[in-house]
């Protein structure tokens, strides 16, 4: 357990004041994130302690896949990471059991008669009641996914407890009952624009379980938007402007050359662990492939199909454009484990509604009947009097009023998830005219509604009432987050992303799972203020903060003496963090080679240049080949820069320049975790000196 201390004050270190996490055991649960629906005390406490069993259930304990046998698994390594103990005795399958005072026990059990429901009275396989006696900690539910969330609240719990008192993890004894509000709770990333490798979506996925977060949409296909290069007559620029589709055919495959970047798409076996990943965790993938609009890729590569003068569009009367986007969702239909994808089908020409409308759905036609799964669609405004889209697509609303007013949307019969954009919407690092802040925004989330309330699923509109609807409207299935990627890969790092998302995804969690005004147990701001950054520190199964344990104080590594070449521990560093060293350069190749590589990045000699996430961020100091010039960079999650020879008052930022819509450049700082994992590299010829790793900056 000392080793989940020290990552909680490493992490939480970031926040100040400390939080404060204080209540009566025999009252009460900690807060935790989302919160839970009913919890009744009674006198008396449950110990958590490296000895406790976790027992399975046998009569339907392996049921279903995942089942509640693999759940607790991955909950009992979990366990063993966020409280710190070496061992845990192995999961047990059994036809019924209890814990006793020399051996207490966590108990798994999958009831299918219990029943749970959504706030519109659907029933949902989410819910899961809990029973906290001195010696036993039960889970039940109808489903294993009830469960699994059950074991997020017991982990949330633990962690809050140790936080509170070092010595003990002690629980309230008593009973509770917990269920979602709604069905969708998930965060959209645009990776059409922005890279993502499946080890880092992984980890994102395992860390958004923690707050029972349930589905990652994935925008995998897109382009950047420049009009300077995409619209005027014998303007050839949008063939070199970027775009991207992210799903690697087969070698061979007739539509390989839909993806010119192998480097930066996903084979099917890496994104089939990827998916199976996120199962694992209780999250579904929602893949989206976008079409008509947003198609630059496809006119990349078959120029014929696109619309005259709209690259990024696709003219959907050419014959052979909706028989290549079949063919594109044949190859890769297959691959995808979830029962609804999403085609995308935003800002399209409205004049050409009809053609629109047809194509909508045609394709949600054909993907059932292809593969038995439904279709989803970005809200669009395309009028016409003669054609509607199908009541089997569910609409996901993103921008009030102008693509669709979703109250009418549900009156008229339509299912529809809200992205409203004015809520929901961040853009990677800058946001043209503060349209959208960096991180979902405390005050529109806690009281930006109507009346000065909580926002939730079923909250559209700030100022206006009558376009919300009720949290129990049939017609409302939740609520999606998106993070948008317009300035494209330059902009940010994967880990830039991962903090702009990380206290978003838990605010989200909150009003996604439970609502505003709906339950007694909501938290306040105040509570999630103070619980969010020890969870976020504790957060099992992966470690997006990148936080190692330091060798002494502090200090992560220091070597003294000269190398040119060492291999260290630890692969990555995230910030704040100080990394100090001196270097002379090879007089005769003084640009080349690497000074440091890591995980998430690398340090080049040539102008002592960062590489992430394949983009290159130059310093633009050479270094000098006849002396030892002495390097400190300085990293938070929001900047990193470097002293010279211990020049303060001059220091050097790395940062990134944007075009915004081709209209302007804008510059942004730019944070790297440490490329702690070698020093030298890369046929560096030089000499490397004094390297010390510390946390802080």
């Amino acid at each position: 357990m000392l080793v989940l201390i020290w990552l909680l004050a490493a992490i939480t270190s970031l926040y100040a004041p400390w939080p404060t996490i204080a209540i009566s055991l025999e009252t009460s649960l900690y807060s935790q994130v989302p919160s839970v629906a009913i919890f009744k005390p009674t006198k008396g406490t449950f110990q958590l302690a490296s000895d406790v069993r976790i027992i399975v259930d046998s009569l339907h304990g392996t049921d279903g896949s995942p089942s509640a046998y693999a759940f607790a698994e991955t909950f009992r390594t979990d366990l063993m990471s966020l409280a710190g103990f070496r061992f845990v005795p192995p999961v047990l399958l059994s036809p019924g059991d209890s814990g006793t005072k020399d051996a207490p026990a966590i108990v798994i059990e999958i009831d299918p008669n219990l029943q749970y429901s959504l706030y519109n009275a659907k029933p949902t396989d989410e819910g899961y009641d809990f029973e906290i006696t001195e010696y036993t900690y039960t889970i039940k539910a109808s489903a294993p996914i009830g469960v699994w969330w059950g074991t997020r609240s017991l982990l949330q719990q633990a962690v809050s407890a140790m936080a509170a008192d070092s010595k003990v993890v002690a629980f309230s004894t008593g009973k509770g009952t917990d269920a979602p509000g709604w069905e969708v709770r998930g965060f959209m990333l645009d990776a059409g624009r922005h890279w993502f490798d499946t080890g880092f979506l992984s980890e994102l996925c395992i860390y958004a379980s923690f707050f029972k977060i349930n589905e990652m949409h994935l925008h995998s296909s897109d382009n950047l938007w420049n009009p300077d290069f995409l619209y005027g007559t014998g303007n050839e620029g949008w063939k070199e402007l970027y775009a991207a589709f992210r799903f690697q055919p087969p070698h061979g495959s007739p539509i390989s050359g839909l993806v010119p970047r192998l480097n930066e798409s996903w084979t099917q076996s890496d994104f089939s662990a990827l998916q199976e990943t996120c199962t694992n965790h209780g999250v579904t993938i929602i893949p989206e492939i976008d079409n008509p609009g947003h198609s630059l890729i496809f006119s990349q590569w078959k120029p014929e199909l696109m619309l005259s003068g709209s690259p990024d569009s696709l003219n959907l009367s050419y014959p052979d454009t909706i028989p290549t986007i079949k063919s594109v969702w044949e190859e890769f239909l297959p691959w995808f484990t979830s029962s609804e994808v999403s085609i995308g089908a935003d800002e399209y020409d409205a004049s050409l509604a009809d053609d629109y409308i047809s194509f909508v759905n045609e394709m949600s036609d054909y993907i059932m009947e292809q593969s038995s799964k439904s279709v989803r669609i970005w809200g669009t405004n395309e009028p016409s009097d003669t054609l509607s889209v199908s009541k089997q697509i569910t609409i996901q609303h993103w921008d009030f009023p102008d693509a669709d007013i979703p109250i009418q949307l549900m009156n008229e019969g339509y299912y529809v998830i809200n992205s409203e954009q004015y809520f929901l919407y961040l853009d990677g690092k800058f946001s043209d005219g503060d349209e959208f802040p960096q991180q979902l925004s405390p005050d529109l989330i806690w009281s930006g509604a109507p009346g000065g309330t909580g926002w939730a699923p079923n909250i559209f509109s700030p100022t206006d009432a009558s376009n919300n609807t009720q949290v129990d409207d049939p017609m409302l299935r939740g609520a999606i987050m998106a993070l948008w990627s317009d300035w494209g890969n330059n902009a940010t790092t994967m880990l830039e992303d991962y903090y702009q998302l990380a206290p978003s995804l838990a605010l989200f969690a909150e009003k996604a799972w439970a609502g505003s005004g709906v339950r007694d147990t909501e938290l306040t701001r105040s509570q999630f203020e103070a619980v969010y950054p020890v969870l976020n520190a504790a957060a099992p199964g992966q470690n997006l903060n990148r936080v190692v344990k330091p060798e002494r104080g502090n200090t992560i590594y220091e070597y003294a003496g000269s190398y040119n070449l060492l291999r260290t521990p630890y692969t990555s560093v995230g910030p704040p963090y100080t990394l100090t060293f001196s270097v002379k350069p090879d007089a005769t190749h003084p640009t080349q080679g690497l000074l440091f590589s890591g995980r998430d990045s690398k340090l080049w000699v040539a102008n002592l240049t960062f590489e992430a996430t394949g983009q290159l961020y130059a310093l633009g100091y050479v270094l000098p080949t006849d002396a030892y010039t002495t390097v400190s960079i300085h990293a938070t999650t929001g900047y990193t820069y470097a002293i010279i020879d211990g020049d303060e008052d001059h220091p050097y930022y790395w940062y990134t320049i944007m075009d915004i819509w081709g209209e302007y450049l804008t510059v942004g700082n730019m944070s790297f975790a440490a490329p702690s994992r070698q020093i030298g590299g890369e046929a560096f010829g030089g000499l490397v000196k004094d390297i010390s790793l510390v946390l802080g900056v």
